[in-house]
C-alpha cells in the first residue's frame, strides 16, 4: 500500500510531550492522559525538593568535576541529548574528551597512568549549537564556563582582550573560587 506508513497508534505523554519510542516507559492514566518516566521522575524530585526528602532517582549519581567525581561518557551525552538537538558525531566525541580531560587531571599525581591531552574545535556555521554545547557541558559538570570574543584577543599591552581579562570573567563566574576555576570551561568563539 503506497503512501501508506504505520497502522500503529503513536502515544503521546501529555506532559512532556514525547512519543512512546522517545521514552522508556509510557504510563496510562485516566482517559486519553499518559506520563511518560522522565516526567515521573521529574515530578519525584519536585515533590522531594519540597519535602526535604530527596532520594536518589534511580541511575542518577550527584557530579562535579570540581570535586573530581567525573561521570562516564555515557551519562554526558545521555544529558547532553536532552539539552541538544542533533549533533550526534559532537556530543559523542565531547562526551568522550571531556571524560579523558577531567581523568587525566585527576590522574596527574599517579605516574602510572598516561591519558593524552586533546584539543577540540568545533566548526560549522552560526546557529549550530557550538556554544550550547559547551555551556550544557559546564552545567552538567557543574563547573564554572566563559565565553571570550577571539576577534577582541590582542597581546597584553594593546586594545582589546587579553588572557587575564579571559582568566578573570572565568574567576568571576567561579564566584572567585580559584580551585573551581581551575577546572572551568574558556570557549573561545
Amino acid at each position: 500500500m503506497a503512501g501508506n506508513r504505520s497502522n500503529r497508534v503513536q502515544y503521546h505523554c501529555s506532559f512532556c510531550g514525547k512519543n512512546q519510542d522517545q521514552v522508556r516507559r509510557l504510563i496510562a492514566g485516566p482517559g486519553a492522559v499518559y506520563i511518560c518516566d522522565e516526567c515521573v521522575d521529574l515530578c519525584r524530585e519536585i515533590i522531594d525538593e519540597e519535602t526535604g526528602t530527596a532520594t536518589p532517582a534511580a541511575g542518577s549519581r550527584p557530579i562535579s568535576a570540581t570535586t573530581g567525581d567525573v561521570p562516564p561518557p555515557k551519562f554526558i551525552y545521555d544529558h547532553l541529548e536532552d539539552y541538544v538537538v542533533g549533533q550526534e558525531q559532537a556530543k559523542k566525541v565531547l562526551s568522550v574528551a571531556v571524560y579523558n580531560h577531567y581523568k587525566r587531571i585527576a590522574a596527574a599525581q599517579d605516574t602510572d597512568i598516561e591519558l593524552e591531552k586533546s584539543n577540540i574545535l568545533l566548526v560549522g556555521p552560526t546557529g549550530v549549537g557550538k556554544t550550547l554545547l559547551a555551556k550544557t557541558l559546564a552545567r552538567i559538570l557543574d563547573v564554572p564556563f566563559s565565553v571570550a570574543d577571539a576577534t577582541a584577543l590582542t597581546e597584553a599591552g594593546y586594545v582589546g582582550e587579553d588572557v587575564e581579562n579571559i582568566l578573570l570573567h572565568l574567576i568571576q563566574s567561579a564566584d572567585f573560587d580559584i580551585q573551581k576555576a581551575e577546572r572551568g570551561i574558556i570557549y573561545i568563539d
